[in-house]
């Protein structure tokens, strides 16, 4: 595997990205027919596990490796590439390990990358590599060559959504005063964070990235962003929207809008707009948006 400490003289990366599985060439996957049966309902719920993060003091937003699992075991084969270009504690990584890809991903905080780098260090070898680097996902293509790119998948930060006191609104109560009330937990004070961006620079930004991704994208590759609506000043901003449009106007397609229902994992929640202002609890669900490159 090559290691962060190797890629000191050179950006360019060498790293697997050929199917080393058996499948027929037209196959977009190894699942067996009754494996895919079973992911073409477009409503998904996923249930944590030991190995997920959920401490919010080491990230505010990780999601379950369920999730990449799933992306990964429909859109991929064995021994192909997977990118993270906003990857957070590695759960994407993890999930590759687990499903024989390689993976790379990329975050501007080093403390992420050096955590995701030590979750890869912790997992049983799958003969496949992944490796999590610090830089701007700008710059994705210093380190990949065109054509190599399978699957993209991830979760960005939602825009502006955390760069504001937490006052736990999705909770009941009684129980709202929790360690995290009234803190802002922002993921950095970076100007080229996303999550510092109001939504319009957000999704010219997020545009601009997966705009310069595209070429390293294999035809048909798919590209799933896991992405939330928001409330900001009393107002509902659809950001999966935004989102949609960005990378439609880089030259992706979209294919599928997939509804991930959050509800299994959330507990004792509060109660909003009553008695005169009804608000969907938007914490019940997210979208898990599927676009590929065009062949």
């Amino acid at each position: 595997m090559r290691t962060p400490e190797s890629l000191e003289t050179s950006k360019r990366i060498v790293i697997g990205h050929r199917r080393t599985c058996d499948c027929p060439q037209s196959h977009i996957n190894c699942l067996s027919a009754k494996e895919w049966m079973q992911s073409q309902i477009a409503v998904w719920e996923f249930y944590y596990e030991a190995r997920d993060i959920r401490d919010k003091s080491v990230h505010p937003a990780a999601f379950p490796i369920a999730l990449p699992l799933k992306c990964i075991s429909l859109f991929s084969h064995r021994g192909e590439l997977v990118l993270d270009p906003f990857v957070g504690t590695g759960t994407t990584l993890v999930a590759a390990n687990d499903l024989g890809r390689n993976a790379v991903g990329f975050d501007l905080k080093k403390e992420y990358v050096e955590l995701a780098n030590r979750r890869v260090e912790q997992t049983q070898g799958s003969g496949t590599d992944q490796i999590a680097l610090c830089d701007d996902a700008r710059n994705i293509p210093e380190y990949l060559e065109e054509d190599t790119i399978t699957l993209c998948v991830t979760s960005p930060p939602y825009a502006n959504l955390l760069n504001r006191s937490r006052l736990n609104k999705s909770m009941r109560g009684d129980l709202r005063k929790d360690e995290h009330y009234l803190e802002v937990q922002q993921y950095s004070e970076d100007s080229r964070d996303l999550g510092t961006m109001e939504i319009k620079a957000y999704a010219k930004t997020l545009g601009g990235i997966f705009g310069n991704i595209l070429p390293l994208m294999r035809p048909r590759g798919h590209c799933v962003v896991n992405m939330t609506d928001y409330w900001w000043k009393n107002k509902r901003v659809p950001a999966h929207l935004y989102v949609i449009h960005a990378l439609q106007n880089a030259g992706y397609e979209l294919r599928n809008t997939i509804i991930w229902d959050r509800r299994n994992i959330v507990n004792r929640a509060g109660i909003f707009g009553w008695p005169n202002n009804y608000i969907t609890l938007t914490t019940t669900f997210e979208y898990i948006i599927d676009f590929w490159k065009p062949a």
